[in-house]
Protein backbone atom coordinates (compact mmCIF):
# COMPACT_ATOMS: atom_id res chain seq x y z
CA UNK A 1 0.00 0.00 0.00
CA UNK A 2 1.37 3.49 -0.70
CA UNK A 3 1.82 6.05 1.95
CA UNK A 4 -0.61 8.55 0.49
CA UNK A 5 -2.99 5.80 0.43
CA UNK A 6 -2.19 4.44 4.37
CA UNK A 7 -2.60 7.96 5.23
CA UNK A 8 -6.05 8.29 3.74
CA UNK A 9 -6.83 5.04 6.01
CA UNK A 10 -5.83 6.66 9.05
CA UNK A 11 -7.54 9.87 8.86
CA UNK A 12 -10.97 7.63 7.85
CA UNK A 13 -9.82 6.01 10.86
CA UNK A 14 -10.13 9.04 13.09
CA UNK A 15 -13.02 10.53 11.25
CA UNK A 16 -14.99 7.29 12.35
CA UNK A 17 -13.94 7.95 15.95
CA UNK A 18 -15.26 11.34 16.11
CA UNK A 19 -19.39 11.56 15.64
CA UNK A 20 -19.30 15.23 15.01
CA UNK A 21 -17.07 15.04 12.38
CA UNK A 22 -18.52 15.64 9.41
CA UNK A 23 -21.04 18.23 10.37
CA UNK A 24 -20.46 22.28 9.55
CA UNK A 25 -19.35 24.27 12.60
CA UNK A 26 -18.45 27.45 11.36
CA UNK A 27 -15.36 29.45 12.12
CA UNK A 28 -13.97 28.88 16.30
CA UNK A 29 -15.30 25.50 16.60
CA UNK A 30 -14.72 24.31 13.45
CA UNK A 31 -10.87 25.62 13.43
CA UNK A 32 -10.44 23.68 16.78
CA UNK A 33 -11.67 20.58 15.56
CA UNK A 34 -9.28 20.69 12.77
CA UNK A 35 -6.61 21.42 14.67
CA UNK A 36 -6.97 18.15 17.03
CA UNK A 37 -8.09 15.78 14.04
CA UNK A 38 -4.36 17.41 11.94
CA UNK A 39 -2.56 16.98 14.94
CA UNK A 40 -3.52 13.68 15.70
CA UNK A 41 -3.11 12.55 11.78
CA UNK A 42 0.48 13.57 12.00
CA UNK A 43 1.02 11.76 15.06
CA UNK A 44 -0.64 8.98 13.93
CA UNK A 45 1.08 9.08 10.40
CA UNK A 46 4.62 9.57 12.80
CA UNK A 47 3.64 6.52 14.30
CA UNK A 48 2.81 4.11 11.53
CA UNK A 49 5.12 4.87 8.64
CA UNK A 50 7.84 5.00 11.55
CA UNK A 51 9.15 8.75 10.03
CA UNK A 52 7.98 12.18 9.92
CA UNK A 53 6.12 13.13 6.68
CA UNK A 54 4.23 16.31 7.74
CA UNK A 55 4.73 19.96 7.48
CA UNK A 56 7.17 20.21 4.98
CA UNK A 57 8.81 23.29 3.53
CA UNK A 58 9.69 22.03 -0.13
CA UNK A 59 8.60 25.20 -2.09
CA UNK A 60 11.86 26.80 -2.44
CA UNK A 61 12.96 29.51 -0.47
CA UNK A 62 9.22 29.88 0.22
CA UNK A 63 8.02 29.22 4.25
CA UNK A 64 4.98 27.71 2.31
CA UNK A 65 4.45 23.75 3.40
CA UNK A 66 2.22 20.98 2.86
CA UNK A 67 0.85 18.85 4.86
CA UNK A 68 2.48 15.38 3.52
CA UNK A 69 5.09 14.84 1.26
CA UNK A 70 6.08 11.24 0.68
CA UNK A 71 9.22 11.71 -1.61
CA UNK A 72 9.64 8.15 -2.40
CA UNK A 73 5.94 8.45 -4.20
CA UNK A 74 6.39 11.91 -5.75
CA UNK A 75 3.21 12.50 -3.64
CA UNK A 76 1.62 15.43 -1.61
CA UNK A 77 -1.60 15.07 0.25
CA UNK A 78 -3.12 18.30 1.60
CA UNK A 79 -5.77 17.52 3.97
CA UNK A 80 -8.33 20.39 2.67
CA UNK A 81 -11.73 19.58 4.53
CA UNK A 82 -13.47 22.77 3.57
CA UNK A 83 -12.34 22.04 -0.06
CA UNK A 84 -16.09 21.37 -1.25
CA UNK A 85 -16.54 25.28 -0.56
CA UNK A 86 -16.67 27.50 -3.25
CA UNK A 87 -13.56 29.41 -1.55
CA UNK A 88 -11.27 27.18 -0.90
CA UNK A 89 -7.14 26.44 -1.07
CA UNK A 90 -7.13 24.72 -4.39
CA UNK A 91 -5.33 26.70 -6.18
CA UNK A 92 -3.24 27.70 -3.49
CA UNK A 93 -2.23 24.15 -2.71
CA UNK A 94 -1.87 23.33 -6.66
CA UNK A 95 0.59 26.11 -6.56
CA UNK A 96 2.58 24.83 -3.83
CA UNK A 97 2.84 21.74 -5.78
CA UNK A 98 3.99 23.26 -8.23
CA UNK A 99 6.31 25.44 -6.61
CA UNK A 100 8.11 22.03 -4.96
CA UNK A 101 8.40 21.03 -8.62
CA UNK A 102 9.87 24.33 -9.97
CA UNK A 103 12.41 23.97 -6.30
CA UNK A 104 13.98 20.74 -7.86
CA UNK A 105 11.42 18.43 -5.52
CA UNK A 106 10.48 15.15 -7.48
CA UNK A 107 6.46 15.88 -7.30
CA UNK A 108 4.20 13.78 -9.41
CA UNK A 109 0.99 13.67 -7.77
CA UNK A 110 -1.30 16.26 -5.67
CA UNK A 111 -4.01 14.36 -3.67
CA UNK A 112 -6.59 16.31 -1.16
CA UNK A 113 -8.15 14.93 1.11
CA UNK A 114 -11.60 16.06 2.24
CA UNK A 115 -15.42 16.05 3.50
CA UNK A 116 -17.60 14.76 0.89
CA UNK A 117 -18.97 17.92 -1.75
CA UNK A 118 -15.17 18.45 -2.68
CA UNK A 119 -15.61 15.92 -5.82
CA UNK A 120 -18.45 17.34 -6.83
CA UNK A 121 -17.33 21.10 -6.27
CA UNK A 122 -14.01 20.36 -8.09
CA UNK A 123 -15.60 18.43 -11.42
CA UNK A 124 -16.49 21.59 -12.28
CA UNK A 125 -15.39 23.16 -15.31
CA UNK A 126 -13.02 25.76 -13.78
CA UNK A 127 -11.18 23.18 -11.28
CA UNK A 128 -11.02 20.72 -14.27
CA UNK A 129 -9.31 23.13 -16.24
CA UNK A 130 -6.75 23.84 -13.88
CA UNK A 131 -6.02 20.08 -12.96
CA UNK A 132 -5.93 19.44 -17.14
CA UNK A 133 -3.21 22.72 -17.21
CA UNK A 134 -1.01 21.69 -14.03
CA UNK A 135 -1.11 17.58 -15.86
CA UNK A 136 -0.34 19.10 -19.46
CA UNK A 137 2.15 22.19 -18.11
CA UNK A 138 4.11 20.51 -15.38
CA UNK A 139 2.92 16.57 -15.30
CA UNK A 140 1.31 17.21 -12.34
CA UNK A 141 -1.24 14.34 -11.72
CA UNK A 142 -4.17 16.04 -9.20
CA UNK A 143 -6.75 13.42 -7.56
CA UNK A 144 -9.32 14.53 -5.00
CA UNK A 145 -10.39 12.27 -2.31
CA UNK A 146 -13.63 12.57 0.16
CA UNK A 147 -13.71 11.01 3.59
CA UNK A 148 -16.54 8.54 3.79
CA UNK A 149 -19.01 9.98 6.59
CA UNK A 150 -20.12 6.58 8.22
CA UNK A 151 -21.80 7.86 10.96
CA UNK A 152 -24.75 8.38 8.65
CA UNK A 153 -27.66 6.37 9.76
CA UNK A 154 -28.72 3.89 6.76
CA UNK A 155 -31.98 3.70 5.45
CA UNK A 156 -33.90 0.65 7.00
Amino acid sequence: MFQSEKLIYIAQEIADERPEFFERKGAGKGDRDTDSFMKELRERARQAFGSDFAEKQICGDTKLTVDFFFPEEAAIVEVALSLRNPNSEFEKDILKALMAKRAGKNVKTLVFLSKPGAVKQHNQPGSLAIISWANKEYGLSIFVRELVNNHVACPP
